[in-house]
């Protein structure tokens, strides 16, 4: 969020208020305490004898919990007043506002407290689209608690407010009169629970502990248990150290418990729109992340697996065998006014989860997944050739089945506009873009391994590996500008070249679908100075007509996108130009405080001193925050090769060392190092331990 504004969450709970911890939300602004797609809280304002208290400071203890420090206004520019303020924020099984007040006088003082409440129980796309709400909002007192609550037919909600010093009830508005001793001070406990009224009467959660101290022992012990279990970073540079431990916290503030693997994690994709089970996001933060927690993987593939197509349905652009897009739990997808129950509209999740399959399989050796999800995976492919391929020429393609409803572009480059021909134009659908069919080559030469190994079907192997011979030649041969060489963004509805320049050739690159006498053309694109900004590569070439430097996706730099172009860089041999473009990544790191937001402004290094933020980008967002780790991973050439971790290390210049210690895998645990002195190329095992 922005710096106006302080946000704490835990899973699929987040509040986001501003500096003062106030919130005071506007129908189209992600301001309040939200649950499962819907704010519990619109309004919660805090008022020191009918006036709003000045900020001294604000602490952040965890990405779960924050303080305020406040002091009522004194009507000049001193802060002299004898009174202080301390709100204590946190989030967990609900969300709770330790309140304290302090005399810091020889003389008592009285004063009066006055919080201001609501519940609008937007849902988020209301929020996003502007939208009025169409149910009923109620309000009532029940056993010494504040229910505020909203009913639409058979959907009703409620927000359960109490307090441990009882207040006096008007209307939506809790008072206090307090008697502060000299030198005393006075403090409150209250304690604020969204309830699912629909799932509670019918059994399906049982109320949340009350005792809040309790509940914040038990996350501070399983944050320190995540911290304690991910790999061990340090280098020469500590900034890099403090974004590695940026992103661990991160991750962990992420992580969200679906309730059909309530023992396991998968990453939400980012706050505030985006806190909710995705299947690409979710997919490329595992692939990014697995070196350092390969159990998000494993939670993400079984969950996705769970919920694969299994039918045609329009209006979720739901086909047999393909991974979900987005799962939703709000009022306008259980009304069916957005199709997000879950939606399928993306092209890219299906190859995506088998890629990550046979990645996980390839760290951990845990071939007991990969027989287990041997049918999804075996509907994933069959889908690729079935549905993917919606005219029968080879490319997967997308458009969704209702325009009404839906996303236009179903690639990771999702907003309307974003796939364009250099001079403008938008380009026909259906779009078979060309990174989707990079992955969907990955796919089939990773399902290939898994046949040969744990699926034992030589004949499906021989198949998948003819298949991905024949779609490397066809790709090469279709999407390849000579005139540029470079290749096109995509294949329009008319099977034309959208020739705009962008960093989807990168992916290429990882993907291994890009033959050897065209790969050094697109790597002098990547890092030449239309598409590489100094602070990494653009999403849009600058000069192509659409580019805009603050424009989603179309002149933007994205951490995840540069991550996996990095990536592919080394996989290339390309290690000097990995290396600078990580390190591009993590000096832009240095400027968000650690913290990579999901995208940054295109413009040029020589311009600005430091990476201008995009005004509206998720922060903490999934594969943002998971970059730093793919970067980490690239630049010390980190590789399971049978049973022990291959090293080779390429350090740029400013780094002298990295070490990363207890990296899990089928080895056990093992050590890595990369050193300065063995920048220009030293192979070696990780040290088991």
């Amino acid at each position: 969020m922005t710096m106006e504004t302080v946000s704490i969450l835990d899973g699929n709970t987040f509040v986001v208020t501003d500096r003062r911890g106030d919130i005071d939300a506007s129908p189209t602004e992600a301001q309040g305490l939200f649950e499962d797609d819907t704010r519990y809280l619109s309004k919660w304002l805090l008022l020191i004898d009918d006036r709003r208290p000045n900020i001294l400071s604000i602490e952040d203890l965890n990405y779960f919990e924050a303080q305020h420090f406040l002091v009522p206004g004194t009507g000049t520019i001193y802060v002299d007043s004898p009174l202080s303020i301390v709100r204590r924020h946190r989030v967990y099984q609900g969300f709770s506002e330790h309140l304290t007040v302090m005399n810091h006088s020889g003389e008592p003082k009285e004063v009066r407290l006055r919080l201001a409440i609501d519940a609008d129980f937007a849902d988020l796309f209301e929020i996003k689209d502007k939208l009025a709400k169409k149910g009923t909002l109620y309000r009532r007192m029940e056993d010494r608690k504040l229910v505020l609550g909203y009913r639409r037919d058979a959907f009703c909600r409620e927000t359960w407010i109490t307090s441990s010093q009882p207040p006096e009830v008007d209307g939506n508005e809790l008072r206090f009169h307090v008697s502060l001793p000299p030198h005393g001070e006075w403090s409150t406990q209250l304690r604020v629970e969204s309830i699912d009224v629909n799932l509670r009467a019918s059994g399906a959660v049982l109320g949340r502990k009350k005792d809040v101290e309790s509940d914040h022992r038990v996350r501070l012990e399983e944050v320190e248990k995540w911290r304690q279990a991910a790999p061990k970073l340090t280098s020469s540079w500590r900034s890099l150290e403090r974004t590695y431990q940026r992103s661990i916290e991160d991750l962990a503030a992420l992580r969200f418990y679906p309730y059909l693997f309530p023992n396991g994690a998968v990453p939400a994709a980012g706050l505030p729109w985006f806190m909710a089970i995705f299947g690409r996001d979710s997919l490329i933060t595992s692939l990014q992340s697995i070196p350092f927690m390969p159990d998000l993987s494993r939670t993400t593939l079984m969950l996705l697996s769970e919920h694969q197509g299994a039918r045609l349905d329009d209006f979720r652009d739901e086909e047999p065998g393909k991974i979900l897009h987005e799962l939703r739990r709000g009022e306008m997808t259980a009304f069916e006014e957005r199709p997000h129950s879950p939606y399928f509209g993306s092209a890219d999740s299906t190859p995506l989860f088998l890629i990550l399959l046979d990645e996980y399989e390839r760290w951990s050796g845990d071939a007991s997944l990969v027989r287990e999800l041997e049918f999804a995976a075996r509907r994933a492919l069959e889908w690729i050739d079935r549905y993917g391929d919606r005219d029968g020429d080879g490319y997967v393609e997308y458009e969704r089945r209702r325009p009404e409803t839906g996303l236009d572009n179903q690639c990771w480059k999702d907003s309307w506009d974003s796939i364009r021909f250099a001079d403008g134009r938008l380009a026909r659908l259906p779009r078979a873009t060309c990174e989707i069919q990079g992955y969907v080559y990955d796919a089939k030469l990773r399902c290939a391994r898994l046949a040969r190994g744990p699926w034992k079907d030589s004949a499906l192997a021989e198949r998948l590996e003819r298949e991905a011979a024949d779609l490397k030649q066809r790709f090469n041969r279709d999407f390849w500008i000579e005139k540029g060489r470079y290749f096109a963004l995509a294949l329009d509805g008319d099977k034309k070249q959208v020739d705009a320049l962008t960093s989807n050739i990168g992916h290429l690159l990882w993907s291994g679908i890009v033959e050897d006498d065209k790969i050094d053309a697109c790597v002098q694109h990547l890092m030449g100075d239309r598409l590489f900004s100094g602070w990494g590569v653009r999403t849009m070439a600058e000069g192509d007509a659409a580019y805009n430097p603050i424009g989603y996706h179309v002149g933007t730099v994205w951490p995840h996108d540069n991550s996996i172009i990095a990536w592919g860089l080394r996989r290339c041999g390309y290690r000097k130009e990995a290396a600078k473009v990580a390190l591009s990544m993590l000096e832009a790191a240095t400027y968000f405080h650690g913290r990579l937001p999901e995208a940054f402004a295109g413009y040029p290094r020589a311009m600005t001193g430091w990476p201008v933020e995009y005004p509206t980008a998720c922060s903490p967002q999934a594969w943002a925050t998971a970059a730093p780790m793919l970067l980490c991973r690239t630049l010390l050439g980190l590789e399971p090769v049978g049973g022990q971790l291959l090293v080779d290390a390429a350090l740029p210049e400013g780094i002298e060392r990295i070490e990363i210690l207890d990296i899990p895998g089928r080895w056990g645990q093992a050590d890595a190092f990369g050193r300065g002195r063995l920048s220009l190329g030293s192979l070696s095992l990780g040290t088991a331990v």
